[in-house]
């Protein structure tokens, strides 16, 4: 026994002194930890300043029951809980005695409020009691942040969220994870916390140790009106066809400022909303709008025309077994390639890349590489999918006996929708191709701390001759009357571009459906914007032809545009000056110098001059205008002398 207590004494001492900083560290581990406080993200923006994503703070109120001496506590304990009734509408009894118990129990921490905006926040503070503080008010405070959309779903998946995945890892697709570390999120701030309970830990103290520094704004080139155009055209052509999912991009041509992108796909539920970016990050085959591309690497080697007569073959043409089939039975016999364009012609198109191309197929496939074709646009937003163009010289280069023939008609290559946006912008932009932008500038307050200019991808695709004729045939397919897009055709205004309608799984004959799209820009003779219309799946029951189911949401874009958004002139200075202008006003200024007093013949004048004429004179005058404004007829004759307020009247054809 007196070995054994030696040896109790002996531990005691070596935990007390010999071992006492490490335990003594190990508790306060234990019991205080250092919590981050995350820094409120900054404010995302669209280009007119209107705000598209922003973080709000939200505060947690809660009391320790302890800390409070009886007598302060005693003395502020009523008033706390009548203040607490006002604020809820719960009775005043109900919060006494939950204080109360929690102060028997030695509850350190009582949630009083949840989710608090900052205007409650301070309210809160200022309550009996409370307003003491920490200590020895036993406030205790937990601010936290939550992102708000005002705009709603409308261009949720470029604006980005936050999305946590089944193993927790956090992602946030969009321009928000795009530009989230480096700009919008800020510096971390940090605040003890002390441990009271199991898994309950409180704040030693209401204020920060290190307060959280905000995020950046950012302002993006959205423009709300554009998007929400854009946004509700494609809604309703989804619903109309009961697609299963589409996507629109509306980009600004010589910037290459993407306006307007929505992504809309279908619940189970049949409810439409931003699923996925399909935009960005869904390759398909393009169909029928590849064939700018074919015609564009031919017509610049030299090697086809829009003039030259192709044979499309009864609108059948085999290759190797395969055949490849017109839209119109029987074809349309020997026609331009122009034609074959206008009307997407598939026999006319294959039969003329074929020819040019069947002997070195290499040189179509560098030609294509040449007009970046089979680069990414390596966009911040992340997702982006890769472009696929077969190449004979690569091994498992996806290459065929087929491969250069399905290619002109748009199969066996893969392009997302702004990938493809983006060739048919190069052509709207006079041949320079430049890189879809998302981001105006990023600011601190009114300070610009990164500005975003245009970039470049290549200052010509293809020569101005071969720009000029693509442009024709784009024109051509809306404004002739047997082109593809005729029906889309208005005298308003004016557009250019290509249908698209491509079979999708097309080798399950169960599982076939059809890709729908419209791809161009206008005005068509002086663009200011291009814009991609892609619709996945329409009930082939109702339609699925490009020109009738994307089309008209094209059209309703540019038509909505053209109305609605107005059309800004800077006039450089108001100093304008006119010789007829001022010769007309010397021949009026010497009449009525001249008659002042007498009535002049104003017989044939237009009105309005008669008018200014008549009223240097000091004469009141009513016109009645039921034309163009040629003055018919005077109530006073020629020569006849006027009365002091005499009113004449004008009548005008």
């Amino acid at each position: 026994m007196f070995i054994f207590g030696l040896a109790v004494i002996f531990k005691l001492v070596s935990i007390q002194f010999l071992q006492g900083d490490k335990y003594k560290s190990l508790v306060e581990k234990q019991a205080v930890k250092n919590v981050t406080i995350p820094a409120n993200r900054g404010n995302v923006y669209a280009d007119d300043g209107s705000l598209l994503a922003t973080s709000i703070p939200k505060y947690n109120i809660a009391i320790d029951a302890v800390i409070s001496s009886s007598k302060l506590f005693e003395a502020h304990i009523e008033d706390l809980c009548d203040s607490l009734s006002d604020f809820t509408g719960r009775p005043s009894s109900y919060y006494e005695k939950l204080i109360r118990k929690a102060r028997a129990n030695k509850n350190q921490y009582l949630l009083l409020a949840r989710n608090l905006a900052y205007s409650d926040y301070i309210r809160f503070r200022s309550f009996p009691l409370l307003n003491k503080g920490a200590i020895p008010g036993g406030l205790i405070v937990e601010q936290n942040t939550k992102r708000e959309f005002p705009m709603g779903s409308i261009a949720r998946r470029t604006i980005g969220y936050e999305h946590i995945d089944d193993f927790g890892n956090v992602t946030r697709p969009g321009i928000d994870g795009a530009f989230g570390v480096k700009y919008l999120r800020g510096i971390d701030g940090k605040r003890w916390k002390q441990k009271i309970g199991k898994d309950k830990w409180k704040p030693l103290t209401d204020y920060n140790q290190i307060e959280p520094q905000d995020g950046y704004d950012v302002y993006t080139t959205i423009d709300v009106n554009i998007q929400d155009i854009a946004h509700h055209a494609l809604l309703e052509q989804l619903d109309k066809y009961k697609a299963d999912h589409g996507c629109v991009v509306v980009m600004e041509t010589k910037t290459g400022e993407v306006k307007a992108i929505s992504n809309l796909g279908r619940s189970s539920k049949g409810v439409y909303y931003e699923r996925l970016n399909y935009a960005v990050g869904e390759s398909h085959e393009p169909g029928s709008t590849f064939k700018l591309m074919a015609l564009a690497a031919a017509i610049e080697d030299k090697l086809v025309d829009t003039s030259d007569v192709v044979d499309t073959e009864r609108g059948i043409i085999s290759f190797y077994g395969k055949k490849v089939r017109d839209s119109k039975n029987g074809g349309y016999g020997k026609i331009s390639v122009s034609k074959a364009f206008e009307v997407s012609s598939n026999t006319g198109i294959v039969k003329a890349i074929d020819q040019a191309y069947r002997q070195q197929p290499s040189k179509f496939i560098d030609r294509l590489y040449s007009m970046n074709l089979n680069d990414s646009l390596s966009i911040p937003i992340i997702g982006e999918g890769k472009p696929i163009i077969p190449d004979p010289r690569i091994k498992n280069g996806r290459w065929s006996g087929i491969a250069l023939q399905w290619m002109a008609y748009g199969y066996g290559v893969s392009f997302t929708p702004l990938q493809t946006l983006t060739f048919y912008n190069a052509i709207a932009n006079d041949g320079e191709m430049v890189k879809p932008q998302f981001l105006k500038e990023v600011k601190e307050f009114d300070k610009v701390i990164v500005p975003f200019k245009k970039e470049v991808i290549n200052k010509q695709v293809c020569s101005k001759t071969t720009v000029l004729k693509l442009q024709q045939l784009l024109k051509n397919v809306i404004v002739k009357e047997h082109g593809t897009g005729h029906r889309l055709y208005s005298k308003n205004f004016s557009m250019a571009g290509k249908t698209g309608t491509c079979q999708k799984d097309y080798r399950d004959k169960d599982k076939l459906n059809y890709i729908s799209s419209f791809v161009g820009y206008f005005p068509a003779d002086d663009p200011k914007y291009s814009c991609i219309v892609v619709i996945h799946e329409p009930d082939k029951s109702v339609g699925y032809y490009g020109a009738d189911v994307s089309g008209p949401v094209f059209k309703k874009i540019a038509q909505k545009i053209f109305t609605d958004t107005p059309i800004i002139d800077e006039v450089k200075t108001l100093e304008v000056k006119s010789e007829l202008a001022e010769q007309e006003y010397e021949h009026y200024f010497k009449i009525a110098q001249k008659y002042k007093t007498i009535m002049p013949n104003v017989v044939g004048l237009p009105a309005m001059d008669a008018l200014s004429l008549l009223e240097n004179m000091q004469v009141k005058v009513n016109v009645k205008l039921y034309g163009n404004g040629i003055v018919k007829k005077q109530s006073v004759g020629e020569h006849i002398k006027l009365s002091d307020n005499q009113t004449i009247v004008l009548t005008a054809s």
